[in-house]
């Protein structure tokens, strides 16, 4: 059973990360949708906190140590779920703090939670796969994460970017594209192929400090949302990491295939369901003010069918929320409890993404001109909606991985 009443610890975290949202990102909100690429000073603040709480104790929330002790990863290894527990082998309720962090930081802001220093993808990707070693060096860096390349998109097993052992280091070649916090973060993870030849089993991530010699930033994009925070293109010519910041085993297995890689996903798509739901309810709060201001009453007691046609609309909506809302507990309930995740996973990142969007482009419309002026954050949440229906994988690729989850068959087999 899924016990959805969060224990007293995760309900005082996430009490602390709304309280970050409301008093440091939503008054600041508009202020960096207007300034796009200006760095938001009021998180450096915020980064001083988190890390103060991390230090103390208090909070579980600063860098892939959020999600992963040293030594827990190895629990139930050589048993038929050892791919699991890989990745599953987390802090008990480290998932679940995470995800209530990033929900209740995007009711504030998405863009600047996607800024906020030491929390980045990249980290869920280290606590994904690192070994206790790397864990040690790495867990507490601020770290993006570079997969999309120019040539593809969400075909992740498409990497075109090389990785050739010389010696004691990696060399890196290629370009990557749309890095989130890619100018900002210190290390970046970044998925290579060490050999081409191998196909997909090949794929390999790499930790590559941000001010190694060869990676360069090509530029910063122009965005529709989440304009706080900054997206950028990556270089990489003939630039060297220690051999050893290759994340987990640099051993290539081909019946094991992409699995190493992709655990990566299994952490980050919860996460980044929260943040629909996030920015989804903060939607529908102010949708509820502009509807009762103009006279509309919403009642719970009487059918959706006897109510203003605006009043159904929103028990829609709302019903629809609370289905991706449950979707996603559901996928990082089971994340801390050592369960495959991978379909509910996918699950909460298709339900959330077409949510988060649905919701907040019905706000729009229902509140009329208040919901497409600037006075109110409406049309800047639904701007920014729209990017958590694509990356971590769009509605298409999590459909098809439901559907060969369901089904039982393999990407040779449905494409």
């Amino acid at each position: 059973m899924i016990n959805l009443e969060l224990p007293k610890k995760l309900r005082a975290s996430a009490n602390q990360a709304h309280q970050v949202a409301q008093e440091i990102f939503r008054p600041a909100s508009r202020k960096y949708d207007l300034a796009e690429h200006e760095y938001p000073v009021e998180l450096d603040t915020m980064a001083a906190m988190v890390e103060g709480l991390s230090d103390s104790g208090s909070a579980d929330v600063s860098g892939a140590t959020g999600g992963r002790k040293a030594g827990e990863k190895t629990e139930g290894a050589g048993s038929k779920d050892a791919h699991a527990t890989e990745l599953l082998g987390n802090t008990n309720g480290g998932n679940m703090s995470a995800l209530m962090n990033a929900l209740e930081t995007s009711w504030g802001d998405v863009g600047l939670m996607l800024s906020i220093p030491y929390q980045g993808l990249g980290n869920a990707a280290i606590a994904a796969v690192a070994t206790d070693e790397q864990l040690s060096r790495f867990g507490k860096v601020w770290a993006a994460m570079a997969i999309t390349e120019p040539s593809f998109g969400s075909d992740s097993a498409a990497v075109s970017t090389t990785a050739v052992l010389d010696g004691d280091e990696w060399v890196l070649n290629g370009t990557k594209i749309f890095v989130t916090a890619g100018s900002r973060a210190t290390h970046i993870v970044v998925w290579a192929t060490v050999d081409k030849s191998l196909g997909r089993a090949a794929i390999k991530s790499f930790v590559v400090p941000r001010d190694a010699k060869g990676l360069t930033v090509s530029r910063l994009e122009h965005k529709l949302g989440i304009k706080a925070s900054d997206t950028a293109e990556l270089r990489l010519e003939d630039c060297r990491i220690p051999k050893d910041n290759i994340l987990g085993s640099p051993e290539v297995n081909v019946e094991k295939g992409f699995a190493g890689v992709m655990q990566t996903f299994d952490n980050t798509r919860p996460l980044v369901a929260g943040m629909a739901v996030g920015v989804g309810r903060a939607a529908l709060e102010e949708l509820r003010t502009v509807l009762t201001d103009a006279g509309v009453e919403i009642s719970y007691d009487k059918p959706a069918n006897n109510q203003h046609a605006a009043a159904a609309e929103f028990l829609r909506l709302e019903a629809d929320w609370e289905a991706a809302y449950l979707l996603s507990l559901r996928a990082a309930w089971m994340a801390d409890n050592k369960k495959p995740n991978s379909l509910e996973a996918s699950m909460s990142k298709a339900k959330a993404g077409r949510m988060g969007t649905d919701v907040t482009l019905k706000a729009v419309e229902l509140a009329g001109t208040t919901g497409y002026s600037q006075r109110t954050l409406l049309e800047k949440w639904a701007r920014d909606s729209k990017i958590l229906d694509i990356f971590e994988g769009t509605q298409q690729i999590q459909q098809l991985i439901v559907a060969r989850r369901v089904l039982g068959l393999g990407s040779d087999k449905l494409k």
